[in-house]
């Protein structure tokens, strides 16, 4: 099958970093390429892939120190898509409202997957224009502000399952990884952890937006004692991380569309606490792959359980519910579902 995946043009695919889109992307245009499928990435031309790349932009935007307009970058994106359509059974883009309107003025079938969050009214004027944009949610809870569009499916994110393994390793801190923001609450897990007696270790993104946040509410509690703040780390440092980890803590105070996170922490065999929004209980078995709370207090109190959990049983629902594989099988099942042209590729070559 010839299918173009349409990535964001602001971090490389895979990202150098943190970028939770660019990641998802490269995991399942690499899962399609090993199936035999003959795909196309659309993206930044520091991008790493064994799929076909067409670079767009020189390099991801934000390591783009002369970039002022980002927009005009998308622009390019669009025409340059749109000049090849007629080369591919299907376009898959991870764009948001961008191809909407162009692109239900051609042929080839089309499906956006929506990253983020959707609460925000402006999106519901944008994306209710167009009623028969076949779009694909990534959680059942994202989707809830948006009731009036063409959902096709929800497809869960998957991982490559050798990327982040379990490493054998003491586990004696708690782990934040990410990004700091106000809805991430960074500061929920430093009382937590402070409040069990535990170090906790945060490996996080400052975004510019962020940063008088950072420097007023976070830099501040930095300087306790059982606190010690990483910064920015990538894939070839995270097992280590996340394997010494009894738990990664994920207090948020937002509707969550995924969390790329929680599954990271499980490939490893760690255990996730979080706050009960978005996307979490479709995400994190409560009693086995984690804990579901409400607040503060239950957090605490949910560390002192970790005991009664298994990493290996961790491990192995990641396995089962959260690789590369599976979401690949699911957007194949999607592309038919919009039309895409049925051939024998259309699943695994041998299968």
């Amino acid at each position: 099958m010839r299918i173009a995946q349409i990535s964001p043009l602001f971090e490389a695919v895979p990202p150098k970093l943190y970028g939770g889109t660019e990641r998802v992307v490269s995991s399942l245009t690499e899962e399609l390429v090993a199936m035999g499928h003959d795909v196309t990435l659309f993206a930044s031309g520091d991008s790493v892939t064994s799929a076909k790349l067409e670079a767009v932009w020189p390099k991801a935007i934000r390591l783009d120190p002369d970039m002022r307009d980002w927009v005009a970058a998308y622009a390019r994106l669009i025409e340059m898509v749109r000049r090849r359509a007629d080369e591919f059974d299907v376009l898959h883009f991870h764009i948001d409202y961008w191809p909407a309107s162009l692109f239900s003025r051609q042929r080839t079938p089309f499906v956006t997957t929506l990253h983020g969050r959707l609460d925000l009214p402006e999106f519901k004027s944008a994306y209710e224009l167009f009623p028969d944009v076949p779009l694909v949610s990534i959680s059942d809870s994202q989707r809830r502000p948006l009731q009036r569009v063409n959902w096709v499916r929800t497809v869960l994110h998957g991982m490559p399952e050798h990327i982040l393994t379990p490493r054998p390793m003491k586990r004696d801190y708690l782990a934040v990884l990410g990004r700091v923001s106000p809805e991430k609450g960074v500061d929920k897990a430093i009382r937590i952890a402070g409040r069990a007696g535990m170090k906790v270790k945060i490996a996080a993104k400052v975004d510019k937006a962020d940063q008088e946040y950072f420097d007023a509410e976070i830099k501040p509690l930095l300087a306790l004692p059982h606190v010690e703040f990483i910064g920015e780390i990538n894939d070839a440092q995270k097992p280590e991380f996340l394997s010494g980890a009894k738990a990664l803590l994920f207090p948020i105070n937002w509707p969550e569309p995924f969390g790329l996170v929680m599954i990271e922490a499980m490939a490893c065999g760690t255990p996730v606490i979080a706050y009960n929004h978005g996307s979490v209980p479709e995400v994190i078995d409560h009693g086995i792959t984690g804990f579901i709370v409400p607040d503060e207090t239950a957090a605490v109190a949910a560390i002192g359980k970790l005991d009664q959990l298994s990493h290996e049983e961790v491990r192995s629902q990641f396995e089962r519910r959260f690789t590369a594989r599976r979401m690949a099988e699911d957007y194949l099942d999607v592309y038919a579902e919009i039309g895409a042209v049925a051939t024998p590729r259309l699943r695994a070559v041998g299968a």
